[in-house]
């Protein structure tokens, strides 16, 4: 049977279609429900083999990118979500599902101190995402090299750089300091980076960095290898036709492909 994914839509998203399409051709068996049909208990999270957040603008990014739904985990899925990742089940934050993770502590790269966890609030964050560096909205095509060292051990299977489209204002990938992203690098949690046509690093110039991220940052894993966020858009380029240059390769389906073939 085709593993079953959920991809999660609340008001605002707008990439639910073309993420459905991209499971069905890497070989999923993907179902859009609204997130009121979870509160309402009409699906539950573990009836999934796979969790998937979309691209949009969730709530209108009201509180910022990601915000208002990275709430609603917490206050209403958030043990429905922790046992889904605790499981070892995949899920994949996308664009604005990357925000909404990353907001909701799901990679949880945090402070092991006290932090607004202890408040009730929820985690405090040592990474996040934040406006793109140049104070616009970026709508361009990038070059991704995948980490195959890294924690989410199916990146190991894609030989190719991914070419595809990122369209977001808060990109700009940052953490508090430079520990942080040196213990990121050390235990493999950098799944993607921003790198030019030939696969050298964008050194954090423009547009090959198209938003400022820090290391040239593109997608982070968490430790268990099963969690994964993105900010580019790979279910824009899973067909050759949809490239604009023409190239017939580099497609961003692969990354689902790997993925969906690692469901157990």
């Amino acid at each position: 049977m085709k593993p079953s994914i959920l991809i999660l839509h609340a008001s605002g998203a707008n990439r639910d279609g073309e993420a459905a399409r991209a499971c069905e051709l890497a070989g999923g068996a993907p179902e859009i429900v609204h997130i009121n049909q979870l509160r309402r208990g009409e699906r539950r999270l573990a009836d999934y083999a796979m969790l998937l957040l979309p691209g949009g603008f969730t709530y209108g990014d009201a509180l910022g990118a990601g915000a208002r739904l990275a709430l609603d985990l917490r206050v209403y899925f958030e043990e429905q979500l922790s046992e889904f990742v605790e499981r070892g089940k995949p899920v994949l934050g996308i664009c604005n599902g990357f925000q909404t993770l990353v907001k909701a502590g799901v990679f949880g790269i945090e402070d092991t101190g006290l932090g607004m966890r202890d408040a009730g609030v929820g985690p405090r964050r040592t990474i996040t995402l934040t406006e793109n560096e140049r104070g616009h909205f970026e709508c361009r095509w990038v070059h991704l090299a995948v980490n195959r060292q890294a924690r989410a051990g199916f990146l190991a299977t894609i030989d190719d750089l991914i070419f595809c489209p990122i369209a977001h204002g808060e990109g700009n990938f940052q953490a508090t300091d430079d520990a942080t992203v040196a213990q990121m690098e050390a235990a493999n949690l950098i799944a993607l980076r921003y790198v030019d046509a030939d696969g050298q690093p964008a050194g954090g110039r423009y547009p090959r960095n198209p938003n400022g991220s820090v290391a040239d940052i593109a997608g982070i894993c968490n430790a268990q290898g099963n969690v994964l966020g993105l900010m580019p858009h790979p279910e824009d380029h899973v067909m050759p036709i949809q490239n604009p240059l023409g190239g017939q390769g580099r497609l961003g389906l692969a990354l689902f492909q790997a993925m969906i073939r690692a469901i157990g």
